[in-house]
Formats: structure tokens, C-alpha cells, sequence
């Protein structure tokens, strides 16, 4: 058995394994937790009944949390003309075409988020074998394919998080940070639980939702009841 830290330990004390805790309670032990020195990320962990292999049982999308996420990405935009300059306006990182085609090319990727307008997809769509495995690869089904340019870029940079399940069916995904206000990181969990049930896949049969579990970057994971997470009860009985 791999050791823990003392810190970890100490906060693992706070958590019964053996117990399914309401957003709050569960919100309120993550902050008590003293588990490191900097602001950590809270993560949401939200495992579904669904076998990502086949393409009627894959969750992924995007959504603008109430809240932010904490942090301001860094966007890039491929774009031409007036285009180009909208994203520039928008407050966009980095915008441009080919000299950023060939900057990636050659290895750079130091943006958080890449958005492109559909006339640019030919070119960008060579730079797949990079920006794929990185989870950079502009998408129309999570609205980085857009010639709403303004609007991408601008919900990128107030939190947009993306949601997509993981080989094993688990979802995983930042709602905040530790210092946020108890209340903001309820609502950002609610809105997000909320999204993913109603996305449910059709092929996704029985009980949807397996287990939801929520975690500081340093912390240990605190099980919650998914039942008492608005729209779950609903959506598990179809």
C-alpha cells in the first residue's frame, strides 16, 4: 500500500468511506480539509453506466459554469479576416492562420483552448495527431467550431469547462476553487450534474448514474448522494 501524507491522513479522518454525503456536508468537509498551501482546484468525479466504446453511450459536451472555474485560460483562435479581427476583440490570446498552423507544427501548444471557424477546419484538421491526444482540437459539439467567435472566446475565458467521459465511463472535471464560497461550489456542481443527466445517451440503460465523488487537488475523494443532486431521481427512472 502506497504511504500518504500526514496532511492527507489528517483530512481522510474527516471522511466515513461507508457514507453517501449531501453536496453541502460533503462542500463543507473539503473545506475543513488542511491539505495543502495553495489554492486547489475542486474536482468532480461522476461515474456513469455507460461503455464509451460504442458511439450511442459516449457523454461529451461543454457548459459555462455559474461560477467560473478560478482560473483565466489561455485561447487560441484560427482565423482570417474580419473574423480574426472579432477574436481579437474578444480578448483572445493568440489568433491567426498558417504562422500558427506551423508554430504548433513544430511543437507549441501553450493555449488552454483552441476555437476555430469552420472555413479553417481544413488546415487545422492536420494538426489532429497533436492536438487530439491533448484534448485541444476544436470541436463543433462543444462550440469551438464557430463563426461565433465572440461568444466562444468569451465563454472560454469565464470558465467554460469541458465534460467528456473517459475510457472507463468516469467523467472528470474542475468546479472551482477550494477558496470559493461554499454556495458557488454547490451551484456549479448542481449545474454540471445537471447538464450530464440531460445529455444522457440513448443506448445508457438502467441506472445512469453510478456514483459522484468530489475532491481538492491534494485531497481525499468524498462520496455524495447522488439522489439528492437536483434532476438525477428523474432522469434514472426512464
Amino acid at each position: 500500500m502506497a504511504k500518504v501524507g500526514k496532511k492527507y491522513a489528517e483530512a481522510a479522518k474527516l471522511v466515513d468511506k461507508a457514507k453517501l454525503y449531501e453536496p453541502a456536508e460533503a462542500i463543507d468537509i473539503l473545506k475543513k480539509m488542511d491539505t495543502a498551501k495553495f489554492d486547489e482546484t475542486v474536482e468532480l468525479s461522476v461515474n456513469l453506466n455507460v461503455d464509451p466504446k460504442y458511439a450511442d453511450q459516449q457523454v461529451r459536451g461543454a457548459i459555462v459554469l455559474p461560477h467560473g472555474i478560478g482560473k483565466s485560460k489561455t485561447v487560441l483562435v484560427f482565423a482570417e479576416g474580419d473574423k480574426e479581427k472579432e477574436a481579437q476583440e474578444a480578448g483572445a490570446d493568440f489568433v491567426g492562420a498558417d504562422e500558427l498552423i506551423e508554430k504548433i507544427k513544430g511543437g507549441w501548444t501553450d493555449f488552454d483552448v483552441a476555437i476555430a471557424t469552420p472555413n479553417m477546419m481544413g488546415k487545422v484538421g492536420r494538426l489532429g495527431k497533436i492536438l487530439g491526444p491533448k484534448g485541444l482540437m476544436p470541436n463543433p459539439k462543444i462550440g469551438t467550431v464557430t463563426m461565433d467567435v465572440t461568444r466562444a472566446v468569451e465563454e472560454s475565458k469565464a470558465g467554460k469547462v469541458e465534460y467528456r467521459t473517459d475510457k472507463a465511463g468516469i467523467i472528470n472535471s474542475p468546479i472551482g476553487k477550494k477558496s470559493f464560497d461554499a454556495n458557488k461550489l454547490i451551484e456549479n456542481l448542481t449545474t454540471l450534474v445537471d447538464t450530464i443527466v440531460k445529455v444522457k445517451p440513448s443506448g445508457a440503460k438502467g441506472q445512469y448514474i453510478k456514483s459522484i465523488t468530489v475532491s481538492s487537488t491534494m485531497g481525499p475523494g468524498i462520496r455524495i448522494n447522488q439522489f439528492s443532486v437536483k434532476g438525477i431521481v428523474k432522469a434514472d427512472e426512464n
